[in-house]
């Protein structure tokens, strides 16, 4: 079997919800990173044998296959196909994923893994709110399942948060530290230029229309005036409960892309690769506390690869609440320090559908920036679900 490489990685800075990037259809701001990847790749464009795109609210301006549609408005030809995936959070994670496994199969040798998502204009749970507003579906669950599963409120990311800090014995000041910290190393990492390499600069637009002449090239989420005491001061969700906004994951609009490609794609392109796909792995959980899969999921996951924790030398745990990356650490016990080296999504914000291939993209420079050798990318998806990548750099 072929391997599978990544050759380009790419992402917009984050938008916060109804900031600079807001003013952005979904299908113009992924056409950009497609385009930015395949001039970072140095492609032909014809060369793309497809565009497979993570994104979650598939509705209004992200329905209708937005991946094709993104195609559609960038410089690709129209021969390039493109379809639209759905794994929750882990969207774009599972499209590199199929990416990696196409070209591994050599049915195709040249794939864009991407992901968007424009939580501005397309608000979260989007889909279930018209369906009942239209009197279509009083839940998004069937009754089957609620049988099956009494204890599963709707919408109930929050309240899997929630179960995983009481189980793993959290105290709301390790959330707010945690939160604290995102800030403090997305802080550092922007003032030090880390994530330069990686982020598309775009022109600020925003939702009234306003077109800004002035270029976004900076999370716009990162608080650096953040303090512990302002942290801690954000009402809980829930009444007694430990989550509040300041600890959970930021809405965010954004897009990213990562192309992969097989040895006869390196050939084609005449490029090197910046890194290996190692191992991938997707497992099924609990989807009462739901949020807790990537622990399992890293855990077979590196019996799989034959490796252990400390052999890899960089982490990406999605930030979705902060109570997930803690028990994530205390149950696998990977170094701290190794983990969301540049901050993560508490921080840097969580644009849903695109989040899989942000993360890599990170992932994929800070490996370069450090030196280091392999990395692990992981992340809680909603209906209880974890998607493993490990990669090696090359």
């Amino acid at each position: 079997m072929a391997e599978a490489y990544i050759v380009a990685a790419t992402r917009t800075a984050g938008g916060r919800r109804g900031g600079r990037l807001s003013g952005w259809h979904s299908a113009d701001l992924a056409a950009q990173v497609l385009n930015e990847v395949v001039d970072r790749a140095g492609a032909d464009p014809a060369l793309i044998d497809d565009v497979i795109m993570g994104c979650v609210s598939q509705i209004g301006e992200q329905s209708t296959n937005i991946a094709r549609n993104a195609v559609l408005a960038s410089k690709l030809p129209e021969s390039v196909p493109g379809t639209s995936i759905d794994r929750q959070c882990g969207s774009s994670q599972q499209a590199l994923h199929f990416a990696a496994q196409a070209v591994m199969s050599g049915f195709q040798d040249i794939v864009i893994a991407s992901g968007v998502e424009s939580m501005s204009r397309t608000p979260m749970f989007s889909t279930v709110a018209l369906a009942q507003k239209a009197g279509i579906a009083e839940h998004y669950m069937s009754q089957s399942i609620r049988d099956r599963y009494p204890d599963v409120p709707e919408f109930s990311q929050f309240m899997g948060a929630e179960m995983i800090a009481k189980k793993y014995g959290q105290k709301p000041e390790d959330l707010h530290a945690f939160a604290l910290e995102s800030h403090k190393r997305a802080i550092a990492a922007t003032e030090a230029g880390k994530f330069d390499r990686e982020i598309l600069p775009l022109q600020a637009r925003l939702q009234d229309g306003t077109v800004l002449d002035e270029m976004h090239m900076r999370d716009e989420g990162i608080r650096f005036d953040a303090t512990l005491e302002g942290i801690a001061s954000v009402k809980p969700l829930q009444e007694g409960g430990y989550i509040n906004a300041a600890v959970a994951s930021q809405i965010c609009d954004g897009a990213t892309a990562v192309m992969i490609v097989n040895e006869k794609g390196l050939k084609k392109l005449g490029v090197e690769p910046l890194a290996r796909i190692h191992h991938m792995s997707v497992i099924g959980h609990d989807p009462v506390i739901m949020l807790e899969a990537p622990i399992p999921a890293t855990q077979a996951a590196l019996r799989k690869a034959g490796m252990s924790i400390n052999d890899i030398d960089l982490f990406e745990v999605n930030e979705a609440f902060a109570p997930v990356p803690l028990a994530w650490l205390e149950v696998t016990g990977a170094d701290p320090d190794r983990m969301n080296v540049n901050g993560g999504a508490i921080a840097l914000g969580h644009p849903l559908g695109a989040s899989g291939t942000k993360l890599m993209t990170t992932l994929v420079h800070a490996l370069q920036d450090r030196g280091g050798r392999y990395g692990l990318q992981t992340m809680c998806e909603g209906g209880g679900m974890a998607n493993v990548t490990i990669i090696e750099r090359l």
